[in-house]
């Protein structure tokens, strides 16, 4: 440390756990099983989301919502995440918590998403029991699950941002690498099993009986295994604060060695150490103003807004690649059991309930599901090849053929809608999804740690008006709800031009093959 005195931008990681030893500059090695308790927050949200998948629209329909509003829930959560998503990540780089700047996002977001999933699964059944008048019951059902589906996919939508720029905040290059494995493949798993117990005919069994409907078994386990994870994921790394702890700490270290060092608080969460010969107590006690100052004019939307804009070229071409796969993977996604009960099977959903042609169409969403059910079984297994496929192809090859494979893929089973064949190509859904949920936050990691790196070499400290990890992440994330505005607003009306719904299934071939050329040709590598 002696050594270290004078020497500016050398940083020394303040670990509040003993993980292992750390170089200059670097948060220390985590174990596996942090890395582990860390990818639990993905394992709950995707829970949470396949039983939204399973089981929003029997809720929506059960409670009578009209056809005119669907769009309206559908659309609604994405337009308000695409536009505070970045407003978010920015406010969380500069939150002073003694908690951390990320885990209280995440905790607020996760009990957002507990709320929504109390009131569209629920809501139903507590207006009945609180309102006899059946005007008024139809109006408040429809309004409060409406207002639960909103919240709730408003919430684990957002959520995902600032469980990601917690794992880059607080791990080192290749932990960050191992931790998105970790998320990809716990992200699969948990999708599997929420896609399982949605296919259970809970009805039929004791637990059905006793907690009344299948809706109130789905929420139990919903909210206990999603308390259970996020509780996990908040004890997993301990953040070093970035505000009055790391203030006090340079504070302390100003008055005990005036003439020697000060201390301060990097834009990553470390402890930085800078020669400060000069250092007066006038300085060390102007510092917490000025960072205040500092903190709250990063926050305005102009300086925002400002730092979005000035977002080097290679980060907005990442954005438009990952905007452009997933819509091709929700356009496929959010239909394909429709597309399974329609074109596979030949069934039809607007014939009598108990006609044979809507019989047969219920039976192709079921088989529609175990093929969604395939599709997280196998995002977690390549999760785990991809591994290994990273040293020979690298982060370009895994991006070029997710989108190839995924593209080839959705444009055999409509060209040749066969039930087999189908499930079986539902393999390449999980090669797409891994792809989307690792691939791109590995670039972004890279793309850290060349700034970071040129910082040191340049011996340039932070600067409070740059953008954060937390923008980045959000920026990134927020394409995803941009994606789902554009396939809520145009798929539908391709549908009814189209008068079916293989449209639906070329278009997202067709997407997916247009991001296969823009991930080799614009998309930037770090060697």
């Amino acid at each position: 440390m002696g050594g270290n005195v004078g020497q500016a931008g050398i940083h020394t990681y303040q670990s509040l756990d003993e993980d292992g030893p750390s170089d200059a500059g670097k948060p220390p090695k985590r174990s596996t099983g942090r890395l582990v308790m860390h990818s639990m927050a993905m394992f709950g949200r995707e829970f949470c989301y396949a039983v939204e998948a399973a089981y929003v629209t029997p809720v929506l329909l059960s409670v009578g919502l009209p056809k005119s509003l669907y769009s309206l829930v559908w659309l609604l959560s994405p337009v308000l995440g695409f536009l505070l998503q970045p407003v978010v990540g920015s406010v969380s780089d500069h939150c002073q918590s003694r908690w951390g700047r990320r885990r209280p996002y995440i905790l607020s977001l996760a009990i957002m998403m507990l709320l929504g999933m109390t009131l569209y699964l629920n809501g139903d059944a507590v207006v009945s029991a609180l309102v006899t008048n059946p005007r008024r019951k139809l109006v408040w059902a429809i309004t409060i699950t409406m207002m639960g589906v909103v919240l709730f996919d408003f919430a684990a939508d957002f959520i995902d941002g600032p469980i990601k720029a917690y794992l880059f905040d607080v791990c080192s290059h290749q932990d960050k690498e191992r931790g998105l494995h970790y998320h990809a493949l716990f992200t699969g798993i948990g999708g599997a099993l929420g896609y399982l117990l949605g296919a259970i005919d809970w009805a039929q069994l004791e637990l059905g009986r006793v907690l009344g409907t299948e809706f109130q078994v789905m929420y139990f386990f919903s909210t206990l295994l999603l308390s259970v994870c996020i509780t996990i994921h908040l004890c997993s790394i301990p953040e070093a604060p970035l505000g009055d702890a790391a203030e006090d700490s340079r504070l302390e270290q100003t008055l005990q060695y005036p003439l020697l060092s000060s201390v301060k608080v990097s834009e990553h969460g470390s402890i930085e150490k800078v020669s400060n010969s000069h250092a007066s107590l006038e300085l060390a006690g102007g510092k917490r103003n000025s960072a205040a100052e500092q903190t709250q004019g990063a926050m305005t939307m102009k300086s925002l807004l400002r730092a979005l804009g000035s977002m080097p070229p290679h980060y907005r071409y990442l954005c438009i690649s990952h905007l452009i796969g997933w819509t091709a993977f929700l356009s496929n996604m959010l239909f394909f059991t429709d597309f399974m009960g329609q074109i596979v099977y030949g069934g039809n959903p607007y014939s009598p309930h108990n006609s044979t042609e809507f019989l047969i169409y219920q039976r192709g969403v079921e088989v529609g599901c175990w093929g969604l059910c395939i599709n997280s079984v196998f995002s977690s297994l390549y999760s785990y090849f991809q591994k290994m496929l990273l040293s020979y192809v690298g982060l370009k090859g895994l991006y070029f053929m997710g989108y190839l494979l995924f593209g080839l893929g959705t444009g055999f089973i409509g060209l040749f809608p066969n039930i087999y064949s189908t499930l079986v190509l539902c393999v390449l859904f999980g090669v797409m999804s891994s792809t989307l949920y690792m691939v791109p936050f590995n670039l972004i990691a890279e793309y850290h740690r060349e700034e970071e790196e040129e910082k040191e070499a340049t011996r340039k400290g932070p600067d409070s008006s740059e953008r954060g990890k937390g923008v980045d992440c959000a920026a990134l994330t927020s394409m995803v709800q941009l994606a789902q505005i554009l396939v809520g607003s145009v798929l539908g009306f391709l549908v009814n031009m189209a008068g079916s719904v293989v449209v639906v299934v070329i278009t997202a071939s067709t997407v997916s093959l247009i991001g296969c050329c823009f991930v080799a040709l614009f998309v930037r590598y770090v060697d």
